[in-house]
């Protein structure tokens, strides 16, 4: 609990920066039961996001349990900076060093998608332009002044900010499409969905287990008042 909470206190105020209130979220669309996009979305988490961000509250080897993944192909396909397979999803990257490069240490990620929830995510993740004005050259839709480089700029390419203003002033902004990028746009698509479906699962390992399990509480409550109704018509019979 102790954890969560720093975690929670971590994680909030950089989330907080981010305001995306009048920008139009995608939806994401996330299926946790997908163990094969779970997956992938771990492969492209590892090789995109794990340098500079952690999910430090889970266990590589919780996460091959869950997914299904061999304990051997965790260790040489998932794991990159020579952890074992008992431990924490941590990186290596200096906290120090990270905040002036980036201008804030790059949160860990284990509850984003609790916090921001997975269309923020997955909008977020599609949301990268080009703007020269910024350390990266890149800046982003619902996060404004973001001090993230694009990370997959080579799968998904470079696209612009188009922005217009009706006659009462209101200023209105959209994307154009992606150049240059080695992925078609369905095919980013994906990878971005899976991306959040695993951040979406790292944040509640125990969601789909939770969810089943709650039926069969109903379940038994619906049972337990049926009982429980005949019980008192039994009970009261003679009095009324």
């Amino acid at each position: 609990m102790k954890k969560l909470i720093i975690a929670l206190v971590t994680l909030l105020p950089t989330m907080a920066m981010a305001a995306g209130g009048n920008v139009h979220l995608e939806q994401a669309n996330i299926d946790l039961t997908d163990k094969a996009s779970l997956e992938r979305g771990l492969d492209s988490f590892q090789k995109y996001c794990s340098g500079c961000h952690s999910t430090k509250y889970q266990r590589y080897e919780r996460v091959a349990t869950d997914l299904g993944i061999s304990l051997d192909d965790m260790r040489t396909k998932y794991i990159h900076n020579g952890a074992k397979v008992g431990e924490l999803m941590t990186n290596s990257i200096p906290q120090k060093e990270a905040a002036k490069w980036f201008g804030a240490t790059p949160p860990d990620l284990t509850l984003a998608a609790r916090v921001r929830g997975e269309d923020w995510l997955y909008t977020y993740l599609k949301g990268f332009y080009k703007d020269t004005s910024r350390p990266f050259g890149v800046n982003n839709s619902i996060f404004p002044s973001v001090g993230m480089p694009h990370v997959m700029q080579e799968l998904q390419g470079i696209q612009e900010q188009v922005c217009s203003e009706d006659e009462q002033g209101h200023k209105t902004c959209k994307l154009t499409e992606a150049k240059g990028g080695t992925l078609s746009a369905e095919e980013y698509d994906q990878t971005v969905r899976d991306i959040t479906g695993f951040l979406v699962y790292s944040g509640d390992p125990v969601r789909l287990e939770r969810e089943s399990l709650g039926w069969y509480v109903l379940g038994f409550l619906f049972i337990f008042f049926i009982i429980s109704y005949f019980l008192k018509k039994e009970y009261w019979r003679d009095v009324h």
